[in-house]
């Protein structure tokens, strides 16, 4: 048990701000390797937003440039660490679109995108972020805006 107790220990000490860019980096990297993908061929991508992507109530090409806008959006500002619960709502909210309409087979890999949301909408950003910055000038509580 001491050696369990010691492992929780370490584990317990791992501090928030690796957690927090871990998960800002990792969400970055996924959706911003999507919007790479996507403006590589936009024809392609019209199309699969036409016959593959079928994203209700909007219009496939409306579909397309709101999905590409916020993935070239949202990954500055989550490496940032600006606007990083904003930015994951609105991830959150292309995620379960995606995992509901477009893609369902595939919400072993959409499951962990959420955690990762989750994660930076329930604590925030971390102190190593722009929101943190902009926190401390304003005397505000990180959680306050962040």
């Amino acid at each position: 048990m001491k050696i369990w107790g010691m492992f929780r220990g370490a584990c317990e000490a791992i501090p928030y701000w690796v957690v927090a860019v871990a998960a800002r980096v990792g969400l970055a990297r996924v959706f911003g390797g999507s919007a790479q993908a996507h403006l590589a061929n936009w024809q392609t991508t019209l199309y699969l937003f036409d016959n593959t992507y079928h994203v209700p109530l909007l219009p496939p090409h409306v579909a397309a440039y709101t999905a590409v806008a916020l993935e070239v959006g949202s990954t500055p500002l989550l490496l940032l660490g600006l606007a990083t619960r904003l930015t994951s709502l609105a991830l959150a909210g292309m995620t379960l679109v995606i995992e509901v309409f477009v893609f369902p087979q595939a919400w072993p890999t959409h499951i962990q995108w959420a955690v990762m949301i989750l994660v930076l909408l329930r604590w925030g950003p971390g102190p190593i972020s722009l929101d943190a910055l902009i926190a401390r000038y304003f005397g505000t509580k990180t959680g306050a805006i962040a």
